[in-house]
């Protein structure tokens, strides 16, 4: 069932505004949060000579810029959340955009690199190859894209007051060759775990 305009803008409000109500949890309670084998896999496909120009997508409350910045790297983050916009700049010192995620204004050719952690399964999925071509536009050539979502069984709606889509493997390596991109790798996280202990899927791909 396709979703129509006003659809959209109830998923964006309610979502966003969730993210703004528990915004201070949400900064405590993902802060120690490991996610440097997601901030490896980015880095070390990028070709070229650091360093590099990094949009951190959905960078919610700057956790992963102050990372990105420790080491070396020029990083903007963009956040459709009010609050976590504001904490990512307080915390982070980088630039950051409050965006709309499917109101996106991006500027060409900008990014070596774009972290995309936790945040695309936030897009409804008619809405997604146009957010994901847009991501792809943003990349220089050769660029790279890591993404981490929870994996589903291609079904999408409401969890309590936010919206999500929950791709498998096939639909997600389809979502992304279709805008552009060419696979470099995935995998399941956490690490170690049995495959059903594994909620979250990882991928890395490049702008070809």
């Amino acid at each position: 069932m396709k979703l129509a305009p006003d659809d959209l803008d109830t998923i964006t409000a309610t979502t966003l505004g969730h993210y703004n109500q528990v915004a201070e949890g949400f900064r405590e309670g993902t802060r120690d949060h490991d996610v440097s084998q997601n901030i490896d896999a980015l880095l070390r496909h990028i070709q070229g000579t650091a360093p590099f120009t990094l949009l951190d997508f959905g960078c919610g409350p700057g956790r992963d810029l102050r990372t990105f910045t420790r080491l070396g790297h020029v990083a903007v983050g963009l956040d459709g959340s009010q609050e976590f916009a504001r904490m990512a700049r307080q915390d982070s010192g980088c630039e950051v955009w409050q965006q709309d995620f499917l109101k996106l204004d991006l500027p060409a050719a900008r990014f070596d690199g774009i972290f995309a952690n936790a945040v695309l399964f936030h897009v409804p999925g008619q809405e997604l190859p146009r957010v994901l071509k847009q991501l792809h536009c943003t990349l220089k050539p050769g660029g790279v894209l890591f993404s981490s979502n929870p994996r589903g069984d291609n079904q999408e709606g409401w969890n309590g007051a936010r919206y999500g889509a929950y791709h498998d493997l096939a639909a997600w390596q389809a979502l992304l060759t279709d805008a552009g991109f060419v696979e470099l790798e995935h995998y399941y996280r956490p690490a170690g775990l049995p495959r059903e202990q594994q909620p979250w899927l990882a991928s890395v791909w490049r702008k070809a």
